[in-house]
């Protein structure tokens, strides 16, 4: 018996990194799982390895149901037509994980302003344009969870002075990722009474991935810090518990895994080093 048999789930920029971690770990405990990115075969992207293919294809070597449908969460036609093959494949969506997320990695003196746009539009809009398609059957059902991942660089780096160099594109991506919060806690109250569950949580540590190397945050997957899959642990732990332990929590993958007992310790954010404001309301 998995933790999510029977459930139908969306899992967004699931063709590499933490996306594809959660995406095969749901396949794991049972769920049927729709990944989706815009990356549907191998080669298809031109720096990065990974795809919708080959997620599928791990999902289903271990006995798990998976699809992959290519979209653009950006584009609200995309997400219309995703959320409509999906309730053909396997039917209502019982899990929406929006994981989707694109960022330049420059100040904002450089950023074109259509990549800002392009940018905002995936990490923003895309968790709204599919919450908004899949709440109409969570609603009428009484059930469903919406899971946000969320950054570290939600948290803004304060008033002045600032001795420090910034984080290199960190001012949009951050603030990009403040307004998911703070989406996450709206919208939680406005399903509360309907059963259904929105939560955001991030990674504790920086979790290397085929995206992290190529803009050089990390060396190499094998860097030091933490596993795709403590992220993916996470993910079935805020998926599954009662909506109202969880909903409307903004938190950090190895804290809420430890303060549910899933894990006997943590490192990073919520041991010692505080994460965004809204994880403490």
């Amino acid at each position: 018996m998995g933790k999510l048999d029977g459930k139908v789930a969306i899992v967004t920029g699931a063709s590499r990194g933490i996306g594809k971690a959660i995406a095969i770990r749901f396949g794991a405990e049972g769920a049927k799982v729709v990944c989706t990115a815009r990356t549907l075969h191998e080669g298809d992207h031109r720096f990065l390895e990974g795809s919708l293919e080959t997620t599928v294809a791990e999902i289903k070597k271990a006995g798990g149901q998976a699809t992959a449908i290519a979209s653009n969460v950006s584009e609200w036609k995309e997400c219309e037509q995703l959320v409509e093959q999906t309730k053909r494949a396997f039917g209502p969506v019982d899990i929406l994980v929006n994981n989707a997320a694109l960022n330049y990695y420059v100040p904002v003196v450089d950023y074109e302003p259509n990549r800002w746009a392009r940018s905002f539009a995936v990490n923003i809009n895309g968790p709204f344009y599919l919450s908004k398609l899949v709440l109409p059957d969570m609603i009428a059902r009484r059930k469903g969870s919406i899971i946000n991942i969320s950054s570290g660089a939600a948290r803004g780096p304060g008033r002045g002075p600032y001795p420090e160099a910034p984080i290199r594109g960190g001012t949009m991506y951050g603030a990009s990722k403040a307004a998911l919060e703070r989406f996450t806690q709206g919208l939680a109250q406005e399903v509360w009474q309907h059963g259904i569950s929105v939560a955001a949580f991030s990674p504790s540590e920086l979790v290397p991935t085929e995206g992290t190397t190529f803009l050089g945050l990390t060396k190499s997957l094998d860097d030091a810090g933490e596993r795709p899959d403590i992220m993916a642990q996470a993910a079935v732990l805020l998926a599954t518990l009662p909506y109202d332990k969880i909903s409307g929590r903004v938190t950090y993958s190895q804290a809420i895994l430890k303060e549910f007992g899933w894990t006997k310790d943590g490192h990073g954010i919520g041991f010692g080093r505080p994460g965004s404001g809204y994880s403490e309301i």
